[in-house]
């Protein structure tokens, strides 16, 4: 299979989501995207529905004025900046399922030239993905992920006969006696793991 990952969006979304509502002042929008360290949020009513996404270039439009030291040109008269979260955010909003596939995703994202999505279940939100997650996701390192992939055995099947578990490249290599049916279980928990590419079952030396 390569170096690629399969890997759908509700493995890799920020969750539990950060949201704004269209009424907020565009400052508590900007605190709240900045408190946060996200580029853009998803913009509810008062219903919690899903109206538009607001992002960091949208809530700075307008709050800032040219300053005169920048220019000896007479500055244009400005108009008042915008004050509320709904006259900047973008309504037409595009989301994605928690099961939509990665590479869907980022396809909208380039074919949209949109950083980050909105994820839902039904209607509720439940996440949003970025571009910034999948890097975070494909950056984690090859101990990071042999922690994870440990974790995952022992939360999720802890009857298993145990495995020696290393990581090289993304790969994780699963040592242990052999048992076909534990090593199809430990195999399908490894690749639940945001990060893991495959997975190679290694026989103990006797």
């Amino acid at each position: 299979m390569g170096g690629r990952l399969a890997v759908l969006v509700r493995e890799v979304m920020s969750s539990p989501v950060i949201t704004v509502r269209r009424t907020d002042p565009v400052r508590r929008a900007i605190r709240i995207l900045y408190s946060h360290d996200i580029t853009a949020a998803p913009v509810v009513d008062d219903s919690d529905r899903l109206v538009g996404v607001v992002s960091e270039l949208d809530l700075l439009r307008g709050e800032f004025e040219p300053d005169p030291r920048a220019t000896v040109l007479p500055l244009a008269t400005v108009g008042e900046p915008p004050r509320r979260v709904m006259e900047v955010m973008t309504g037409d909003v595009v989301t994605v399922a928690e099961t939509t596939d990665v590479t869907t995703a980022i396809d909208l994202m380039v074919g949209r030239r949109i950083k980050s999505l909105p994820v839902l279940r039904g209607k509720e939100i439940v996440g949003m993905v970025s571009r910034r997650d999948l890097m975070a996701m494909l950056a984690r390192s090859d101990e990071d992920l042999r922690d994870a992939v440990v974790a995952a055995l022992c939360e999720q099947y802890p009857s298993g006969p145990g495995w020696d578990v290393a990581v090289h490249n993304g790969v994780a290599e699963l040592s242990g006696p052999p048992h076909e049916h534990a090593d199809h279980i430990a195999g399908l928990l490894a690749r639940t793991v945001p990060g893991v590419i495959r997975v190679k079952h290694l026989r103990r030396s006797p």
